[in-house]
Parts: structure tokens; C-alpha cells; sequence
């Protein structure tokens, strides 16, 4: 049977017998359950027609603002060489570039936790790594240059 299509008061109670009917009454209401103390101490509401406060029976919620609190940092963050890094591997010297990167990427990570002997040791290794990069990148381009022109 369709119950969309027709006015309310056209059901009998036998069409309402699938409805669930509750068992047992709902709790008596409990002003003070398992012995809490009060929350907010009941204050008088103060008499006239623009009283503000709480309505009668209403509690109130004091909310706190939010404190961030943040560490200052110890020291400036170490370089990381980051750009230096990517020359040296794609201009000069491939491996050592590779590992002069590796090592940049782990001075940003210590820098970013607060590592911060680990992010100078891992600054001085790449920058270390860099320069040997550099330097042999240059040799070997000097020195082609001299072999082209003198065809030993």
C-alpha cells in the first residue's frame, strides 16, 4: 500500500503496528548524575527588561583563548649549498655532485628538525664535496681542451 499518495488522517492503527513503540520510558532526569559538583556556581540573574547573562537553567562556558607557544631558534640555520650542489653534479662532476646533493638535502633535514651540529657537519661535507667537484671538473675540462689542440 502507497502511504505517499494519500492525507494523513486516512491510516488505520493496523498499518501502524510496524512502528517501533519504545519498551521502557526514557531515565527520570538527574540533576547532579554520579555526584559531580557543579560546573559554574548559579549566579542571580540581575533584574530588568536588558539583563544580560544566563537564562534560568542555562549553564555557562568560559572559553580561554589559545596560547601557541613556540621555541626561539638557537642558532641560524647552516647553508645547505643546495644550488652549488646541482651545478657541481650537472657542469663539473657527476659523482661527486650526486653526493655533494645527497649531503645538501641533509642539511636542509637537520636545519628543519633542529639538528644542529649535524646540519653543520652535513653543510662542511658539501661544501667540501663541492669544491673537490668543481676543481676536478675544471682539470679534466683544461686539460681536454689541451690534448684537442696538441693531438699528442
Amino acid at each position: 500500500m502507497d502511504l505517499n499518495n494519500q492525507p494523513p488522517g486516512a491510516w488505520n492503527s493496523s498499518e501502524k503496528s510496524g512502528m517501533l513503540q519504545p519498551t521502557s520510558p526514557p531515565p527520570a532526569y538527574q540533576d547532579n548524575p554520579a555526584g559531580y559538583p557543579p560546573s559554574v556556581p548559579s549566579q542571580p540573574v540581575p533584574p530588568g527588561p536588558y539583563a544580560q547573562g544566563p537564562y534560568p537553567g542555562q549553564s555557562v562556558v568560559a572559553v580561554q583563548p589559545t596560547v601557541f607557544v613556540t621555541a626561539a631558534p638557537l642558532a641560524s640555520p647552516q647553508p645547505d649549498y643546495m644550488c652549488y650542489s646541482i651545478f657541481t653534479m650537472l657542469c663539473c662532476c657527476f659523482p661527486l655532485g650526486i653526493a655533494a646533493l645527497v649531503f645538501s638535502c641533509s642539511t636542509q633535514n637537520a636545519n628543519y628538525s633542529g639538528q644542529q651540529a649535524l646540519a653543520e657537519k652535513n653543510s662542511k661535507t658539501a661544501r667540501t664535496l663541492n669544491h673537490v667537484g668543481v676543481t676536478l671538473g675544471l682539470v679534466f675540462i683544461v686539460l681536454y681542451i689541451i690534448l684537442h689542440f696538441v693531438k699528442i
